[in-house]
């Protein structure tokens, strides 16, 4: 049998032989022996725009969900202090807006307009099948945050980013006025669920793009 195979093949076939025979007699399971093996990098940009500090908090916790998981590095800036290095260098960027007249805050709108007119997307479209997410804050429970959620991904959408959801529908979300003054501890659990579900969307994308 091995006469046809070439040195090399033979070479990784006994010594694949070996690893088997070896690692039970070292107590150690073939299993656990690859086990440690590095979990794969990504960068996640989160960005955002707060007036009353609700926006931060969310986004706050967004990057916690992030830091979960292993192999994630993150980067928490708002959305004015964003340059275009943050930006082509993220393998996921999330988005979060207080909502202003049941839409996106002018300064997150800014921010979007600036990926065309201050980083120059287009016509390469460099944010292509990177990993986008959204998150608003609003003071009552009907005030446009889902709206707001849908024309941050509908950005998105326009640059050829694959989104995805979590903490809900489209997004995490939080009514801040109110019956619901501030952000509870279920609106942040949701953020910190929306961030550990692109962090770990993004490394699967990243892995399966590798091979």
């Amino acid at each position: 049998m091995f006469s046809s195979l070439t040195s090399s093949l033979r070479f990784r076939l006994i010594g694949s032989f070996f690893l088997c025979a070896i690692l039970p007699v070292l107590g150690v399971s073939f299993s656990k022996a690859f086990a440690d093996e590095p979990a794969t990098r990504v960068k996640v940009l989160v960005t955002y725009h707060s007036l009353s500090g609700n926006t931060e908090r969310m986004a706050e916790a967004v990057a916690d969900g992030v830091k979960g998981v292993p192999g994630a590095e993150v980067l928490l800036k708002r959305v004015g202090k964003v340059t275009a290095d943050d930006l082509f260098s993220a393998d996921a960027v999330v988005v979060g807006s207080p909502v202003y007249w049941s839409n996106m805050s002018g300064e997150v709108k800014t921010f979007f307009d600036n990926w065309q007119f201050k980083f120059g997307v287009f016509p390469e479209f460099k944010m292509k099948n990177k990993i986008g997410a959204a998150f608003a804050t609003g003071g009552q429970v009907s005030s446009g945050k889902e709206v707001t959620m849908l024309t941050i991904l509908a950005a998105m959408l326009g640059n050829q980013m694959i989104v995805v959801s979590g903490g809900g529908a489209f997004g995490a979300s939080a009514t801040t006025e109110g019956d619901s003054p501030g952000i509870d501890n279920k609106e942040l659990a949701d953020a910190k669920a929306l961030g550990r579900r692109v962090a770990e969307v993004a490394a699967r994308f990243k892995t399966g793009s590798a091979k």
